[in-house]
């Protein structure tokens, strides 16, 4: 009898934003993703090379090199081919997806739980995206009527009394208990105003902020966990530390309250687990965001962070942004995100 081979190809994809998202890094019209797809026979797998420009490590001219390389290699197995792409993060998720997509009897359902099977909820946080003032406020308003406890500003780019004032304004209508507040602000911060601006921020009960600094500059990122003025949340600073040492080490000297784990960015769910270890050993918390993938990549990571029986909301509020998403199950209601297992996925566009 003649025995199918997996066979792997990749298509490329670039999402369109409903509306510019703004960050301390410039202003995002599009976004470019990568579809890894698994096929043997009838069975198919799926997974989400996310793949983030000007921000990832494997943001290099031979990454579709590397994508049709995988591809002519895919028999070498999961854990060879993991093994050799320690420097291609997204890669390394987007086959860990595939596989698992391949394995299962739906391959949009990567870990079954209660998430997919009873349309239990995961706890998000309602971003709001940098732009003028008035856009600003107009999107806090939209997010607070839209139910959401938990509240993630980008930060940075406005002048800070401005984007003072948007805080205090949330701040003087709803308490801490009422509305949590997060600040995102994407290294913007210099060592002349860092402690300066996390004093003022720390009037107003903010919950942490995320990368105040730059990355790569540990001794002032001690100084700044160490303050005690903000609870500080590395992003950034995860990306490109793959050796399991140089992790320890980033943790042990810096000192975070905590740290964000975006697994397109730093290994997928294999290299996010060994950060999440290291973290707990030393006392620091964690939660998890998606990267501004599609809904496949997002429904991989939302998935698994329900297995993960993490309460603080997490970043995956993200499945909304663009006007040629793949239409799936995943819907956001009163600030939580819920797989809507009536509904279906419509994945034409990989096809």
């Amino acid at each position: 009898m003649y025995q199918f081979r997996m066979k792997a190809t990749y298509k490329r994809h670039v999402l369109t934003f409903k509306q510019p998202g703004g960050t301390s890094r410039g202003i995002l019209t599009q976004k470019e993703t990568w579809f890894l797809i698994l096929r043997k026979g009838d069975q198919i797998g799926i997974g989400e090379c996310g793949m983030f420009r000007g921000l990832s490590i494997d943001d290099v001219p031979e990454y579709e090199t590397q994508l049709q390389w995988v591809c002519s290699h895919i028999d070498r197995g999961l854990e060879v081919l993991l093994s050799d792409l320690d420097m291609f993060p997204s890669i390394q998720f987007g086959l860990e997806q595939a596989y698992r997509s391949f394995a299962s009897r739906d391959p949009f359902i990567l870990f079954p739980s209660e998430f997919t099977e009873y349309g239990k909820p995961i706890s998000i946080n309602g971003l709001i995206w940098m732009g003028n003032k008035a856009f600003m406020e107009q999107q806090i308003r939209q997010r607070i009527t839209d139910g959401f406890g938990c509240i993630k500003l980008k930060i940075g780019a406005l002048d800070f009394e401005t984007e003072l004032s948007l805080l205090k304004g949330i701040r003087e209508r709803f308490s801490p208990d009422e509305i949590e507040l997060r600040v995102d602000a994407n290294g913007a911060f210099e060592k002349k105003d860092v402690f300066f601006k996390l004093e003022e921020l720390s009037k107003l009960d903010i919950h942490s902020i995320e990368q105040p600094i730059k990355p790569g500059n540990p001794g002032l990122m001690k100084e700044v966990c160490a303050s005690g003025l903000l609870n500080i949340a590395l992003d950034e600073e995860l990306i490109g530390v793959v050796d399991e040492t140089k992790r320890q080490e980033l943790l042990q000297i810096v000192a975070p309250q905590y740290i964000i784990l975006k697994p397109s960015l730093i290994g997928g769910y294999r290299g996010s687990m060994e950060w999440i270890t290291l973290a707990k050993g030393l006392g620091i918390q964690w939660w998890v965001t998606s990267a501004l993938e599609s809904n496949i990549g997002l429904n991989a990571i939302a998935q698994w962070t329900y297995t993960l029986e993490n309460p603080l909301p997490q970043g995956l509020g993200t499945g909304s942004l663009f006007t040629n998403n793949i239409k799936s199950p995943l819907e956001v209601k009163n600030g939580k995100l819920f797989y809507n297992n009536t509904l279906e996925w419509n994945y034409n566009l990989i096809n």
